[in-house]
This record gives structure tokens, C-alpha cells and sequence, in this order.
């Protein structure tokens, strides 16, 4: 199976946890793991004991100060949470995700959050889908290493399913362009909002995050090809020059 998913631990606490992770992962033959501001360094000693053989995935895990960065060449970010954190976007269970992985051209990143608080609304504001699982809604509660093992086993489950049905094949969505990557998008938001501010759009100051992120969810939900992101990049650049005299 093809088209796998890079896991992206965000600002874990425990080195067990990684680990755990880890183990998770490789049962189900996913190895790219990606850590952003693990809380106790790294690499953490009690990361290896709990891999229990999943040490590939430790020693090339890559470490991230931040989970813009570590997302920035992906082109499909999900973000898991259980909350609505004030970002709308679409939700999909990891059985759906699972399908859009396998679907879908470009690096995909699922973003997990710490142990205790999960992930930060901004760490949501990069993802372009909401991945939820369906648990009990009175007792919603899983540790990192049983989110990532969910995740994995929908990605192995449904990529068999698909090569024993014999439904891989090439799609009209393949022959085209796949999403810019999280980098470019994230440029393309930042030149707007550089142009946007001196107007006053972002005031009063009070209401200036959530216009700042209800703008992000409007720039991401279309799924934008690079040459796409350049031709607004380019169009916004023409708006920002001084009007030029056409008449003859």
C-alpha cells in the first residue's frame, strides 16, 4: 500500500507515549513520524522500551519547533479532536480519511495533540479536515498511542479493502494537480493578511484572531493546486501596486 500518512505528534508530554505511538504505527506499517516540541527533549529514553521493537520509527522520527513546520510540505493535514475549537471545517471518522489517503495525491499529516489538552486551536487552523472518532459521547476519552492505532489500522483496513475489490484504479481527481502544500498555502495567507491589515480589516483589535482564522478556514477549504496559490499570489501582488495609466 502506497500514499502513507505521516503521524504528527504535537508537543507530547511522555516518552512512554511516544513510544507507544510508535509501536502503534509500525503494527500497521506506517513508519514517518514527526514530533513537534516533545516537552522532555529528545531523544527521550523511555521512548525505546515502550516502541517495544519499533526503534526504526524512533531513530528517524524528525523533531519540529513548530506545527507549521512540520506540516509545511504536506498537502492534507488532519487535525483529531473531539472539541469544536471556533475553526470550522470538514469532519471525517478515520475510516473516511482513510479513504481520502488513499484517494487523494500529495503527502497527507495527521496531527495528534498532547495527553493533556489534546491540540491548540492554531495547531487545528492548519488542518484543512477535522478527523474525529465516533466514541462514547458520555466517556470521550483516548490516549495518544489508541488515536494513532485507530488511524493506522482505518489506513491498513481500507487499503486492503480497496486492492482485494479491485477499486484502485486511476480517477479523474489523479490526472489532476494535487493541493498546494501547507507551505505555499500558509504564504498566500500571510500576503493577504499583510495586505489586509493597514486597511483596518482586522479591527476592532478584540475580534482579530477570530477574523484572522474564520479567513484561514475560508483560504483552505478549496484545496488550491500550487499553480493555483501562485495565480492568487500573483493576483494579489497586482492589487497591492499602484494603478497604472492604460488610456491611450
Amino acid at each position: 500500500m502506497s500514499n502513507k500518512p505521516i503521524i504528527v505528534l504535537v508537543r507530547p508530554q511522555l516518552g512512554e507515549n511516544i513510544g507507544k505511538a510508535a509501536r502503534a504505527m509500525l503494527n500497521f506499517g506506517l513508519t514517518e513520524m514527526r514530533i513537534v516540541a516533545p516537552r522532555d527533549g529528545w531523544p527521550n529514553p523511555s521512548a525505546g522500551p515502550a516502541a517495544a521493537g519499533a526503534d526504526t520509527v524512533l531513530d528517524e522520527a524528525k523533531i519540529y519547533e513548530t506545527t507549521a513546520e512540520a506540516v509545511a510540505d504536506c498537502e492534507h493535514v488532519y487535525a483529531t479532536t473531539v472539541r469544536k475549537r471556533g475553526v470550522t471545517k470538514p469532519v471525517v471518522g478515520p475510516d473516511d480519511a482513510a479513504r481520502l489517503m488513499h484517494s487523494q495525491n500529495g503527502r497527507h499529516a495527521v496531527l495528534f495533540g498532547r495527553e493533556a489538552s489534546g491540540l491548540a486551536t492554531e495547531d487545528v487552523a492548519l488542518a484543512r479536515h477535522i478527523l474525529t472518532v465516533p466514541i462514547n459521547p458520555e466517556f470521550g476519552s483516548l490516549n495518544l498511542a489508541q488515536a494513532v492505532i485507530l488511524t493506522a489500522y482505518e489506513w491498513s483496513r481500507i487499503g486492503r479493502e480497496l486492492e482485494q475489490s479491485d477499486l484502485v484504479q486511476p480517477t479523474a481527481e489523479e490526472d489532476t494537480l494535487p493541493p498546494a502544500p501547507q507551505d505555499e498555502l500558509e504564504g498566500l495567507i500571510a500576503h493577504l493578511e499583510g495586505m489586509l491589515g493597514p486597511k483596518g480589516y482586522f479591527y476592532p483589535e478584540a475580534r482579530a484572531e477570530a477574523t484572522r482564522r474564520t479567513l484561514r478556514t475560508v483560504l483552505t477549504k478549496p484545496g488550491w493546486n500550487h499553480l493555483e496559490v501562485r495565480t492568487l499570489r500573483g493576483v494579489l501582488t497586482s492589487l497591492g501596486r499602484p494603478d497604472k495609466d492604460v488610456s491611450d
